[in-house]
């Protein structure tokens, strides 16, 4: 019988790799609070028709990547491939507008998409992201960009730099549209097969491509900045003056358009470098999305949100010194005490200590070697003298110091040690 194994491009999670997960998630939590973000939990599962009218038709995403199936009413589903869109959904179907002028929410989720598996990059992958929809910016923009660029640098993430970039309006999109298409019909048969098929849909979808050719024509392509209306231009000024007032570096790149048709003005990427993905690499991407909630059949409001892949954090965020998964270890010296040291060890769980024992009854060695195991500090050891005195020997297993105490001073000695 062959073996049963996990599914391609889909990892498990074991408890000593978790660990690392908790400080990412920890953190991104903590850190989004102090903004005033709630959280935000949707289906894995939706409507199939929700992303492709929100990422696009003409997309990888919508085009390749879905996880998508017909269910027994003949409904077209889809595993989530990203955030955005369910939040919107979410936010739309509970008439959120109504009751809140600016809602600031955050995820933290798997998301699924059947790319091919790569260093970072799986079928199901973890996503931690920010949406805020009813503010315009563009100040809020700034202090999101500045969001993201205070996380990585919490996660030890070195040489961080932000591209930005503004798409402009309806407008200037379509007249950006019509100049990249002048640019890129001479160019058609030299660019990649998915670029030809897609130029005269979305022609800005091969300034995103990552076939060398594509990239070499894309070079020398008009700018969107020169396109922009003016009332985007004013915006894009004042979201570079914002981050310039916080302090947060940025790179203009014109070249930027990202992957997903619903973006709109500002558009930024935020690269760093460490572990195992090496210099610039991409990890965090977001922007403006202000037509989506419409189209989607809400009402008109504006909206910006990124997304970071935690996947890609945990291979370029510094190691930390790992904090004990446990307090105490109870050591029982006598198999008639077990019954004993699971009361005791409910007293110090309820104190508010992690407390592990090993209850097989064996030998002293063999508990005190699951004890040096187990990343608890200390060893609290129970015998017949400590079960008549109500006292346990709290022994720190780094040094070796060993101290009597009664049962209800070793939770506080614990935690002051």
């Amino acid at each position: 019988m062959a073996k049963l194994r996990s599914v391609k491009g889909m990892n498990d999670v074991l408890p000593e790799d978790a660990v690392r997960w908790h400080r990412l998630e920890d953190t991104f939590r903590e850190l989004v609070a102090r903004y005033g973000f709630g959280e935000v939990r949707t289906p894995l599962v939706e409507s199939t028709d929700l992303f492709v009218r929100s990422i696009g038709e003409a997309t990888d995403i919508v085009e390749k990547e879905m996880y998508t199936w017909m269910d027994k009413s003949d409904k077209s589903l889809t595993l989530r491939p990203e955030g955005t869109a369910s939040a919107a959904r979410a936010w739309i179907q509970h008439s959120v507008g109504g009751q809140h002028p600016v809602s600031k929410w955050f995820y933290v989720g798997p998301m699924y998409r059947r790319e091919r598996p790569a260093k970072g990059r799986y079928r199901q992958f973890f996503q931690a992201g920010c949406e805020i929809y009813g503010d315009p910016g563009p100040f809020v923009d700034a202090e999101l960009i500045d969001l993201v660029v205070r996380y990585l640098s919490a996660l030890g993430i070195q040489d961080i730099e932000v591209l930005v970039n503004s798409l402009g309006a309806g407008e200037t999109r379509e007249r950006y549209r019509e100049a990249l298409l002048e640019y890129l019909r001479p160019h058609a048969s030299e660019l990649s097969e998915d670029s030809q098929r897609r130029l005269e849909r979305n022609p800005l979808r091969v300034l995103d491509s990552k076939a060398p050719q594509d990239q070499a024509i894309a070079e020398n392509a008009p700018q969107i900045l020169d396109y922009l209306d003016e009332e985007s231009a004013q915006h894009f000024e004042d979201l570079k003056t914002a981050l310039d007032a916080m302090g947060t570096p940025y790179v203009v790149e014109p070249r930027l358009v990202r992957g997903l048709d619903y973006y709109t003005r500002t558009l930024f990427e935020v690269r760093g470098r460490g572990g195992d993905l090496g210099a610039n690499a991409a990890l965090c991407g977001g922007g403006r999305y202000d037509n989506m909630i419409k189209e989607l059949g809400g009402p008109d409001t504006p909206a910006i949100g990124f997304a970071i892949g935690l996947d890609r954090l945990l291979l370029v965020m510094a190691d930390s010194e790992p904090k004990p998964s446990l307090d105490g270890f109870l050591v029982v010296r006598g198999k008639e005490l077990r019954g004993q040291a699971l009361a005791v060890a409910q007293k110090l769980r309820d104190a508010g200590c992690r407390v592990d024992a090993d209850l097989r009854g064996g030998s002293m060695k063999s508990q005190f070697r699951r004890a040096d195991k187990s990343s608890a500090p200390f060893a609290l050891v129970l015998g017949d003298a400590e079960a008549e005195a109500g006292t346990l020997q709290v022994k720190e297993l780094a040094t070796g110091d060993q101290q009597e105490l009664p049962i209800e001073q070793v939770a506080d000695a614990i935690m002051r040690r």
